[in-house]
């Protein structure tokens, strides 16, 4: 169980710090860089700030515990959509590896993170269950 917890929780951080505080950070401390992923790709300069206001407060939701489960669920789908199409996006537009390969990787340790989630608690020993009740 505590190895699930740790695969969960580092797994989670991860994607906090890379969807929720690299993003935020540039909005807030380098204004002028960001559009620089999604200019590119031909998104308008208005979808880079929605887009990284979204990744902030769907990290901040899979990262708090308080958060209903509901509303994990979609946080976790919301970020996932959001890698998915970042994938399909340099894939269409610019065909550069390394751009493609980024997201996969992020895409996969939510997928971790995701995996975990019920996995940590989903293992009762006795012990747990005779607390519990």
């Amino acid at each position: 169980m505590k190895k699930n917890t740790i695969i969960f929780w580092a797994a989670t951080i991860i994607i906090f710090l890379m969807e929720g505080i690299m993003p935020i950070s540039t909005l807030l401390f380098a204004p002028q860089y960001t559009n620089a992923g999604t200019k590119p790709l031909g998104y308008p300069d208005y979808f880079a700030v929605a887009l990284i206001l979204c990744k902030f407060l769907g990290s901040l939701a899979i990262l708090l515990p308080q958060v209903p489960a509901k509303l994990k669920e979609w946080a976790y789908a919301g970020l996932t959509y959001n890698l998915l199409f970042a994938i399909v996006s340099h894939v269409v537009v610019d065909k550069n590896i390394g751009y493609i390969l980024m997201p996969v990787v992020v895409l996969l340790v939510l997928a971790i993170s995701y995996r975990y989630k019920d996995k940590r608690k989903s293992t009762v020993t006795p012990a747990t269950a005779i607390i519990a009740s």
